[in-house]
């Protein structure tokens, strides 16, 4: 595996964090709140945005417009299922969910969760590293790689790595921040 595959490979994993940080709630309302409700559709589990246009009106309130409104209820449903703690208003067209503001202890919570999100994140970082080096440490000992070269990519790898956490330890302070913003 070369360096490039190794960051190509890590900045997947810290996007794929930043998409778990961002389906955390905030104190307004945002349409990626939704980002991982699934509704059954037709037997298939489908992302709710391909099923409707998502859209805030304000600062308090997300609405769903379902493509097909004989789905309203179908979509109500995957809402209520989706512990996101929110109950959708359906009035026979769209679906209005109203975002109450967050409380402080449940700012705190959602604070706990983006910490669990990156430790994850870190986690899997972590393992890309250790793949990569485990590679190395065979190459080495099949002889493809001298002890110096050897050291030396580990070295590289460490630091991709190091940048990367860095990375994802923005992200979370960034969160953090928007989270406890009043």
């Amino acid at each position: 595996m070369s360096i490039k595959d190794l960051e190509a490979s890590m900045r997947k994993s810290v996007e794929a964090t930043r998409c778990n940080l961002n389906a955390i709630r905030t104190s307004r309302a945002s349409s990626s709140l939704l980002d991982r409700v699934n509704v059954e559709y037709y037997g298939i589990d489908t992302p709710l945005k391909a099923l409707a246009t998502l859209s805030t009106p304000d600062s308090q309130t997300i609405q769903i417009q379902p493509f097909d409104t004989s789905k309203l209820g179908v979509i109500e449903k995957a809402i209520t299922k989706s512990e996101l703690g929110f109950t959708p208003n359906n009035d026979g067209k769209v679906i209005r969910i109203n975002v109450p503001p967050l409380t402080e202890e449940r700012r705190k919570e959602f604070c706990k969760l983006a910490a669990k999100y990156s430790e994850e994140g870190k986690v899997a970082l972590r393992n890309l590293r250790r793949d990569a080096i485990d590679k190395i440490k065979k190459q080495e000992k099949n002889g493809d790689f001298s002890e110096d070269q050897s050291r030396d990519e580990q070295d590289t790898i460490q630091k991709v790595l190091d940048k990367f956490i860095a990375e994802l330890e923005k992200h979370l302070a960034e969160k953090e921040v928007d989270i406890l913003k009043v």
